[in-house]
């Protein structure tokens, strides 16, 4: 009976009886027509396998295709008070045509939230088309908000409906200060939310790009902070991309522009500068197309949101060129 060889195989010392590399190479469960081979820094064609006996000693490199390419894309979810989400925009339900042209921006989107006025029915049209016929709520995540809300009691009141009529506990918050403007009442707001979470409510919240005032809110209970770009309905996109990048900074729970985005850059802008997501509705509803303009939005926040991961180049003050000047012509 022969000795058992010594053989070194893919780094690593390996005992072996087989005759041959063929037989080695079924010995460790692969077939010899799907491998290549090298020994001792030479490759042994495929066809002699058979035929190539091994010594004592040998070195062996044995390579077989596999998949190649980029691995897989980690999981980019995000999550807000326990509800995960992947699709970091979140679209509005009003300023559209009609409940179809919403819903169908909607899936142009890619959105999983909507936010949703709560209003008086129509006692007199009881039959009137509602925006649950064309959004399913078993579908898209709902989240009551208070827009057109100036004071904290109205604002309380107005959630304390939503969730009887839809059992949400996730609702967003914001309470104005004024019609020209419609800039928060941060002093009404703070009081809303910590109402609200005492009463089990897990309030998102609209307010001022102020670190201080974003910092109280989470303090108070907020389960997420949404710092405005610019006044609601403007356009205007984003203001002060300083104290938006304080306030992501600073938080512990997400943050999301909300208000002023205009067109996809400024959706782009707010993910670049580390926002977990981006809220709006004007910027789509209005626009001349408004399913192209979402899908261009969700476009620009998936985009935005890799810039942000990848880490931007350094800024410098003057010209590096790309191609060496060494060697040069």
């Amino acid at each position: 009976m022969t000795a058992p060889l010594t053989l070194t195989v893919n780094g690593e010392t390996r005992r072996t009886p087989a005759p041959t590399i063929a037989e080695l190479v079924k010995e460790l469960g692969l077939k010899p027509e799907k491998v290549a081979v090298e020994r001792n820094g030479e490759i042994v064609p495929r066809s002699t396998l058979a035929e190539a006996a091994l010594t004592d000693g040998d070195v062996l490199e044995i390579v077989h295709f596999v998949g190649g390419g980029a691995p897989e894309p980690e999981d980019d979810s995000w999550e807000v008070a326990g509800h995960r989400f992947t699709s970091r925009l979140i679209v509005g339900t009003g300023k559209y045509k009609d409940f179809a042209q919403n819903a169908a921006a909607l899936e142009a989107s890619g959105a999983e939230i909507v936010t949703v006025a709560v209003r008086r029915v129509n006692v007199s049209d009881p039959n009137a088309p509602m925006l649950t016929d064309y959004i399913d709520p078993k579908k898209i995540t709902y989240l009551p908000n208070t827009a057109g809300c100036f004071t904290a009691e109205d604002a309380i009141r107005t959630l304390r409906l939503a969730r009887e009529a839809g059992g949400w506990d996730l609702v967003k918050l914001e309470v104005l200060g004024e019609a020209r403007t419609l800039y928060p009442d941060m002093r009404e707001t703070l009081r809303a939310t910590e109402v609200l979470v005492k009463e089990g409510f897990k309030p998102m919240v609209y307010c001022t790009d102020d670190p201080i005032a974003a910092k109280q809110l989470e303090e108070a209970g907020a389960v997420a902070i949404m710092p405005l770009g610019a006044p609601i309905g403007s356009g205007l996109g984003i203001q002060n991309r300083v104290t938006i990048r304080l306030i992501v900074e600073g938080a512990k729970v997400p943050v999301l522009v909300d208000a002023g985005v205009g067109t996809a850059s400024d959706a782009a802008v707010a993910m670049e500068l580390g926002c977990d997501g981006v809220l709006m509705n004007t910027a789509i509803a209005e626009a001349k197309d408004p399913i192209r303009m979402a899908r261009a939005m969700k476009l620009a926040v998936q985009g935005g949101r890799d810039a942000y991961l990848a880490g931007r180049m350094a800024t410098r003050r003057y010209a590096d060129p790309s191609s060496p000047l060494a060697g040069l012509i």
